[in-house]
């Protein structure tokens, strides 16, 4: 179990990693970009400038102005241009600062800009102060996004709920029986214009383990599967299945409204959700582990075997909580070991951490 979870961290490490560094890299490359058009900015509008004291010589030369007119019309083209630079750069600053402070993701076009065929441009009434091409950068963004995806992970107390016996009085320890939960689960939105429901499902590794009171372990005698007094001292006693289940709930709740140009977002952070469903899946294996004192030497076995515990995983389960942390149950509706004179069955109580 520990390799295995392990395992599981170090890949939802990586991902997560590798989201972050996406984005991170996402608009670090927009900023470069928009650093790289100030020098573009500056030579386009001095070749504009450069261009009309051109013009205005050639008409002062062919008289067709005077030179006062040509004076005149020189300083107002300089201070056009110097204007548009001021404004070009005081533009392209402020996106640069939008995305440093949002890492990339409330850039959003004003009515004045627009995309035509790669190119980027921005007209101030009604000229063109500054153009690019924008595809070395642009991200294609899904306007209306009804599933995302996240890891979760869920840990809490362990026991069973055995026919004709009440839950204090079960065989097995209340606090040291635990189950841990590794998975993902993606969540899409049921309905068109609302969030308010949501459909929810993944696969889910499910890790029940069981601690026996009063130095008992597991035996099987006669195809049942029954507890038993250990012959020595025990130090430890621990059941466990490992099973690979299917969950799917429907989850109710509110969310917020974001909506831009260019998308619509429904965000569940900071709100309230509830979710009821079920899950079905396979048991993976069954080990027991037993730690004793035998001859005054140190003992652990480690029995993997079937234990005739079934074979196919089926339950109930529900979540209730606020933004990713949820108070969590789940109930096993199949029996715990196959042709049981007396049937269990694994329930479970903790939390859920859904890290979106």
């Amino acid at each position: 179990m520990r390799t295995i979870t392990l395992y599981f961290l170090l890949a939802l490490v990586t991902f997560i990693s590798q989201r972050l560094n996406a984005q991170h890299e996402d608009y670090q490359k927009k900023v470069e970009v928009l650093q790289s058009l100030k020098d573009d900015v500056v030579k386009q509008e001095k070749e504009a400038l450069k261009e009309e004291i051109e013009t205005i010589n050639e008409q002062l030369k062919n008289d067709d102005i005077s030179f006062e007119q040509a004076k005149t019309r020189k300083e107002a083209a300089a201070k056009k241009h110097a204007l548009n630079i001021e404004n070009s750069m005081a533009i392209i600053d402020n996106k640069i600062l939008l995305l440093e402070r949002n890492e990339g993701e409330t850039f959003i076009l004003s009515e004045s800009e627009e995309y035509d065929d790669g190119m980027f441009k921005i007209d101030i009434n009604g000229e063109r102060v500054l153009s690019f091409n924008s595809r070395d950068w642009k991200v294609d963004v899904k306007y209306d996004r009804r599933t995302y995806i996240d890891p979760v992970i869920a840990f809490g107390l362990n026991n069973a709920i055995i026919d004709g016996q009440s839950l204090e009085d079960s065989p097995y320890k209340l606090g040291g029986s635990r189950f841990l939960e590794l998975g993902w689960a993606w969540r899409t939105r049921v309905l068109k214009n609302s969030n308010a429901l949501r459909l929810s499902y993944g696969v889910s590794f499910q890790f029940n383990g069981l601690k026996p009171k009063n130095n008992q372990f597991f035996t099987v005698e006669n195809g049942q599967t029954e507890l038993q007094e250990f012959e020595f001292e025990l130090r430890k006693s621990k059941f466990r299945m490992d099973n690979l289940v299917f969950p799917v709930h429907f989850e109710f709740g509110p969310s917020r409204y974001i909506e831009s140009e260019n998308k619509i977002r429904y965000s569940i952070r900071n709100q309230f959700r509830f979710g009821i469903g079920g899950y079905g899946g396979f048991n993976l294996g069954t080990r027991q582990k037993l730690k004793y004192r035998r001859e005054g030497e140190n003992v652990k076995d480690k029995l993997k075997r079937g234990y005739n515990t079934s074979n196919f995983i089926y339950g109930l389960s529900a979540y209730i909580g606020f933004d990713g942390v949820q108070l969590y149950a789940k109930y096993d509706l199949n029996p715990i070991f196959r042709n049981a004179t007396v049937e269990q069955r694994n329930v479970s109580l903790g939390m859920r951490l859904d890290l979106d």
